[in-house]
């Protein structure tokens, strides 16, 4: 498996999505809820796509879908399958970081899929972008599918078919710092970000659009990753920061302050973005330039994410 220190300049797309196309579901990290993974396959069906289903594991296990080897095989079974056009990820949880350092980078360079997931996911996303230049979707899994609002809804299927992504407009976006700039758009869960510090699958920042969000974190533990990734020195480089949705973890307000102590006037600076763990979770594909435009409230996708 051949890694590189950055990713290549031109962005791998995958195909796009077109109406009976088959999603396979990788069971990534977590055990999930039986209830939700069927709404979540009802969901699916009713947009008109087939499903892959992952394997019984044939094991319990504490906090994992199944064993390190399960998981990968599943994942590496579905990227191989010519039949399977995306992979969404059933679950997010604990168990990515586990996997990453097994994937066969040389298949996902070989064969571009669209893959699909948030929180825990973070760590493919990312990893995998920056090893093959895959351009990869955080958004909902299979489990968060039906509990998403319409207009999350209305996104996920327009980004995954269409080659051009429509410019996101936010009703309830905040403006913490006004201007404008243009960079790679990179980012997921803070937890897992600050987890992948050091290690060969953390993003390169330099130059990009960081976008974070995060659940079940206090106030002073946000304080204490974002503290930790500015010493590290991970946020030097980047252009534009955008807060996601930050479910129950307290005052956002306390939250909105440290963000900008830490970075003053220097960079433009957004809240409210709907992108997170609530219902609200706008599909984002990373690696894809973007541009903030703080006049309008926009965020505009400058490249394609798909391709034909």
């Amino acid at each position: 498996m051949k890694k590189t220190a950055n990713p290549p300049s031109d962005p791998l797309l995958p195909p796009g999505l077109k109406k009976g196309d088959t999603i396979g579901l990788a069971p990534l990290a977590g055990p999930w809820d039986v209830q939700k993974f069927s709404a979540g396959i009802r969901f699916l069906t009713d947009l008109g796509f087939k499903i892959r289903l992952p394997p019984d594991s044939g094991q319990s296990f504490p906090y994992l879908a199944g064993s390190d080897q399960y998981r990968l095989d599943c994942f590496h079974e579905l990227w191989r399958d010519p039949e399977v056009s995306a992979i969404m990820a059933v679950r997010g949880g604990y168990g990515c970081l586990r996997l990453i350092d097994a994937i066969d980078l040389d298949l996902i360079r070989k064969q571009p899929k669209i893959l699909i997931g948030f929180s825990d996911v973070t760590v493919l996303l990312n990893g995998l972008y920056r090893h093959t230049g895959l351009i990869t979707f955080h958004g909902p899994m299979l489990t968060t599918l039906a509990g998403m609002d319409k207009e999350s809804t209305e996104k996920f299927l327009s980004c995954l078919t269409h080659r051009e992504t429509p410019t996101l407009r936010p009703d309830r976006l905040k403006i913490l710092r006004r201007g404008s700039a243009r960079g790679r758009l990179l980012g997921g869960n803070l937890t897992i970000l600050s987890h992948l510090i050091g290690t060969p699958y953390e993003p390169s920042l330099t130059d990009s659009i960081l976008f974070i969000e995060d659940i079940g974190e206090q106030p002073y533990r946000i304080d204490r990753m974002l503290t930790q990734l500015k010493l590290a020195g991970r946020l030097e480089g980047i252009c534009g920061l955008i807060l996601g949705d930050f479910t129950n973890c307290g005052n956002i307000e306390l939250i909105w302050n440290r963000v900008l102590e830490l970075f003053g006037d220097q960079i433009p600076i957004w809240s409210n973005f709907p992108v997170g763990h609530g219902e609200q979770n706008i599909i984002l594909p990373l690696g894809i330039e973007v541009e903030m435009d703080s006049e309008s409230g926009s965020l505009l996708f400058c490249q394609p994410c798909i391709r034909e």
